[in-house]
């Protein structure tokens, strides 16, 4: 009796993103059998990148996959997508061994030191620091650590723990989002859209700032009215019961050496930066750097080799679910182009919406991408998935390759601050004591203004810049 008592009462569990992946697998092969085979014609455009031909699509033989097809495809996708997936592992090891130094960590102590008696400030450089590593190497899992030293900061000084998460999560959330040159999002869907790495950054960048500043006025806002009336806070009962007690002054300042090891990553930031606009690097160079940079910053922590190596390899752990990810992401792409379903799937969704102003194919790309974030969360995984169906759909709508990208990294992003099947979201959530459903009646204001802004963004780089 125990034993069904208990197979009753057993919770709901969300479905792991590899089961998702491989369920959509086997949903897209058995589609194949009904789906009808087709083809577009090709070209070349001035820039090398092939592109449809609109008006080419005609029917062809169809070309179901078999049974163990399903399984081989796994791998096959695998195989195809190993550039972005040691891409990955290599930029994820590098971080491995700079968070091994705690020189991050380091430099936040000094600031917080600095920043003691005028608390309000502590919020905007916060919230920007953070956001510039969500923008510029795709800082998410990294910041997770910080929330323990944000949360009792933010309570010691008259806010609440609400506000000591959101720091944290919400910058570098919207750096994340809006990001200019994140290798994980906009470099993989550009690569994958055929475009050349981090163009149009100077757009991204000047979305960046109001994506920011947005961001910090959220926060700001509600940490004064926190600061007015502490008992208006949604935590309030939550923060009384916190006994961690947190003294600015005890927070270690950077080290000599620390400072060092922040200087090497701000000079790869800014070789990368030079590197992808006057060397048209792409990930092989980038990985280079930033495995270069891994060790140099080693050396100067006086890390042994041993420990480098294990540094980098736990680095590499962090990241294995979001490269493979990618992998399985690509089995589903493999069934859908040995089957030659891929263009019959781009012939109808755009006989769907070919009638419609290519501003609103625009945003219906957004939110597309927004809803497909919510059963495949990492952002490398789902460039892989969609990019190679929405950059071509954009060629047919009048839609610019740069456009699709931007609404795919809007789309990707924005979710992600409410999602149970975000790993850093729930991570930060655990580390901060605060429930789901109290981060979500914050946060879902944020959410509307997020998507508002992201939809100006996406209507106006259509309209009159790309």
């Amino acid at each position: 009796m125990e034993r069904v008592k208990s197979g009753r009462n057993r919770k709901f569990e969300f479905p792991h993103v590899f089961v998702i992946l491989f369920s959509l697998v086997v949903i897209v092969a058995i589609a194949t059998y009904f789906i009808p085979a087709g083809e577009y014609e090709r070209e070349m455009s001035e820039t090398g990148t092939e592109t449809v031909v609109d008006g080419t699509y005609s029917t062809i033989e169809k070309t179901p996959v078999g049974f163990f097809d399903i399984f081989q495809s796994i791998h096959a996708g695998m195989v195809n997508s190993a550039e972005i997936i040691f891409f990955i592992f290599i930029v994820g090891g590098a971080f491995g061994i700079l968070n091994a130094t705690h020189a991050l960590t380091g430099a936040f102590g000094s600031l917080s030191k600095k920043l003691a008696g005028r608390e309000m400030l502590i919020i905007p450089i916060t919230m920007s620091a953070f956001a510039l590593g969500g923008a510029t190497f795709g800082m998410a899992e990294e910041s997770i650590p910080f929330i323990m030293i944000m949360v009792p900061v933010a309570i010691m000084i008259g806010f609440d723990s609400m506000v000591g998460l959101a720091m944290v999560l919400v910058g570098v959330y919207a750096g994340f989002i809006a990001a200019f040159m994140n290798p994980f999002t906009v470099g993989v869907a550009q690569g994958i859209s055929g475009l050349a790495t981090f163009s149009g950054m100077g757009v991204r960048a000047v979305f960046f700032v109001i994506f920011l500043a947005a961001s910090i006025a959220y926060v700001m806002i509600y940490a004064r009215k926190i600061k007015k009336d502490p008992s208006k806070s949604l935590v309030y009962e939550e923060d009384k019961q916190r006994e961690t007690e947190v003294n600015l002054e005890e927070q270690p300042e950077m080290t000599k050496r620390q400072g060092l090891i922040v200087g090497v990553l701000i000079l790869t930031v800014i070789g990368l930066a030079l590197g992808v606009t006057l060397q048209g690097w792409y990930m092989q160079e980038i990985a280079g750097l930033f495995l270069l940079m891994g060790i140099i910053v080693g050396f100067i922590a006086r890390m042994r080799v041993n420990e480098m190596a294990q540094s980098f390899l736990k680095g590499c752990e962090e990241l294995v679910v979001g490269a493979l990810v990618v992998g399985f992401a690509y089995g589903i792409l493999v069934v859908l182009q040995d089957t030659n379903t891929i263009d019959t799937l781009l012939y109808s969704i755009s006989s769907m919406v070919s009638g419609l102003p290519s501003s609103l194919a625009a945003l219906g790309m957004l939110f597309t991408q927004s809803l497909l974030n919510f059963v495949v969360p990492s952002g490398s995984g789902q460039a892989a998935l969609s990019m190679p169906i929405m950059a071509p759909l954009g060629d047919l709508l009048g839609v610019e390759r740069q456009t699709a990208v931007l609404a795919y990294q809007f789309g990707d992003g924005i979710s992600n601050i409410l999602t149970p099947t975000a790993g850093v979201l729930m991570a930060s959530l655990a580390v901060a004591k605060i429930s789901w459903v109290k981060w979500v009646k914050w946060a879902w204001p944020l959410l509307v203004i997020w998507y508002i802004l992201a939809a100006i963004f996406v209507t106006v780089a259509h309209l009159f810049i790309w």
